[in-house]
């Protein structure tokens, strides 16, 4: 993703930069999966974890882990993924009971939501990220006998490049109701890069879509530097995500959609926490503080 440091951003696997943080979500729901109490299943997870060397010593269910649930990266911040899976994937499946056919995944990662989640038989999941991690989730899935769900197709394109040209080639009709989601994705894009894609999402769907995305409204992410999630991150593990995160102001995404004529709202993810009664809660120096959902919808005229 555009935004990191140059060795981030031009590594095409999942073995470091941006693409390493893919891995770490699929550990994490690979733990999710495990739990008495799981909010969501990926049975796929846990062998995406195995199948790369960078991680081949993580943790895939809690009891691996030697302080359980109070370690802050495979307790708190696990079941932070786990929650955030269990309801991006409620909203998909909303959207697409009602009049969504079309989905797009933008920076898909190693999501398996074609393979594990029950869509309507007309649906289309595009998958969008780059080739080498395109090709080493589909490796590992070949390699599982997986077949998904739902007509799948992999979208093979950095999204600093044109990938409008690559969607529509793949089939992706504007004109049809569609749903979309940036799950973990636009605090790695400079301003200017999250305002066009957004301004690209509007451009490209009809009355009737959706779309779903995770913002970071920090003025400054530093002042949780130390926080435990990003301390035990970079300690256990040796992602630095604030590295990794953009520095620049971020746009306010959910007001430009707004103004767009979109119905939006926004969310802690401690709103579903309680809903669940499951998930993170507020705790001091709290890294998750800024962290919030967006659920937009494009209404009729």
């Amino acid at each position: 993703m555009a935004g990191t440091a140059p060795q981030d951003t031009d590594v095409e696997g999942v073995d470091a930069g941006v693409g390493l943080t893919a891995l770490l979500v699929a550990a994490a729901r690979a733990i999710e999966t495990h739990r008495h109490d799981s909010l969501a299943q990926d049975a796929y997870a846990e062998h995406f974890v195995r199948a790369a060397p960078a991680c081949a010593d993580w943790p895939v269910r809690i009891e691996q882990v030697p302080d359980g649930d109070g370690n802050p990266l495979w307790g708190r911040f696990a079941r932070y993924f786990g929650l955030r899976t269990r309801v991006l994937d409620d909203f998909l499946l909303r959207s697409v009971r009602t009049s969504a056919r079309q989905v797009v995944l933008l920076g898909a990662g190693l999501d398996t939501r074609a393979f594990r989640l029950d869509w309507p038989c007309d649906c289309v999941v595009f998958e969008i990220d780059r080739a080498g991690v395109l090709a080493f989730k589909q490796q590992v899935l070949t390699d599982l006998t997986a077949s998904p769900k739902v007509k799948r197709v992999p979208v093979p394109v950095d999204l600093r490049a044109d990938w409008v040209t690559a969607l529509t080639t793949e089939g992706f009709d504007p004109a049809a109701p569609s749903v979309w989601l940036a799950e973990g994705l636009l605090f790695y894009l400079p301003s200017a890069a999250e305002t066009y894609l957004i301004d690209t999402v509007d451009r490209l769907t009809t009355e009737g879509s959706a779309l779903a995305f995770e913002a970071k409204l920090e003025k400054d992410l530093q002042a949780y530097r130390d926080s435990p999630i990003y301390t035990a991150t970079r300690e256990q593990i040796g992602i630095d995500l604030l590295r990794l995160f953009d520095k620049g102001p971020r746009p306010d995404s959910a007001g430009d959609l707004t103004a767009k004529g979109w119905s939006t709202s926004m969310h802690t993810p401690f709103d579903f926490s309680r809903r669940h009664r499951r998930g993170p809660l507020p705790e001091p120096n709290d890294a998750l503080e800024g962290n919030r959902w967006v659920f937009a919808h494009k209404p009729s005229p």
